[in-house]
């Protein structure tokens, strides 16, 4: 993400250490707490997306929209969020929407106490459960305030970590688990934004899949934009429009006069429900 909580030099650094239609999504119909509820059908884009550290202007969205992006992610809370949102507002949410654009809801939360650097809220194995149903509560509040419905997706922006460390990963994986809780309660569905070298991993390659994200968007910075021939797992998981790919960072990029600082990404998965 561009320089949203953490410097970026200080994510390729923890990262090297580390080492549009409507349809239902069977990769997350299949949790099990999702079975007994109703869902409203997911709302997916397939094409190309970007996020910017801070939401841009209306009037650079409406310059924007040329066809190239469909998509755009917006960090709607978290209190490890990098950047204010003076842009972010229920009426602008509303008037992007209408010229086209399909919104990304991602929520920067607790980060783990492994993980190099500082961040306003860290995890420990003692509060990984209570802070993850208190963010991922805090999570559908704020994407509700701004007029994202319930069926929305709400992504969960985990940054590298050591996943050799059992003790620090068997906690992000009940805070992940407490958060999605948190979001099924509420009818929203779950999304997890994590790098293939970490925090993406010990999703995707956790053996207990209870409660755990629907929804994959990984960071992996080789310029292909494509979510299936470098997807780095099981060639059955995350499957029928369930996948997002960080594929390339730090873009300078200018549209219509307006120039922006962007992350792309090869988008396949759900995005919010607005209007």
């Amino acid at each position: 993400m561009s320089s949203h909580r953490q410097s970026r030099k200080f994510r390729y650094a923890a990262w090297a250490a580390a080492g549009a239609a409507v349809v239902a999504g069977a990769g997350i119909a299949a949790q099990n707490s999702m079975a007994a509820t109703t869902w409203p059908a997911q709302r997916t884009f397939t094409g190309r997306a970007f996020d910017t550290c801070a939401a841009p202007s209306l009037a650079a969205m409406k310059a924007w929209h040329t066809g190239f992006y469909g998509a755009a992610a917006v960090y709607v809370g978290g209190r490890n969020r990098g950047c204010a949102q003076p842009n972010l507002t229920a009426s602008w949410v509303k008037s992007v929407s209408a010229v086209g654009w399909k919104l990304i809801p991602l929520y920067v939360g607790a980060q783990p106490s492994c993980q190099t650097g500082s961040s306003p809220e860290k995890m420990t194995a003692s509060t990984a459960a209570s802070l993850g149903a208190s963010d991922g509560a805090d999570a559908v509040a704020k994407a509700a305030a701004l007029g994202m419905k319930a069926g929305s997706p709400v992504y969960l922006d985990m940054e590298p970590y050591d996943v050799t460390n059992k003790a620090c990963n068997d906690a992000v994986l009940t805070y992940v688990r407490a958060f999605d809780k948190a979001l099924h309660a509420k009818t929203y569905r779950t999304g997890y934004y994590g790098f293939t070298s970490s925090s993406a991993k010990a999703v995707a390659t956790a053996g207990d899949r209870t409660d755990l994200p629907g929804n994959l968007w990984y960071a992996l910075w080789d310029r292909k934009n494509t979510t299936t021939s470098d997807w780095p797992w099981g060639a059955t998981q995350f499957t029928n429009h369930s996948r997002a790919h960080q594929y390339m960072v730090n873009s300078k990029e200018s549209r219509g006069g307006y120039a922006i600082t962007v992350d792309r990404d090869a988008w396949d998965a759900p995005v919010a429900i607005t209007g």
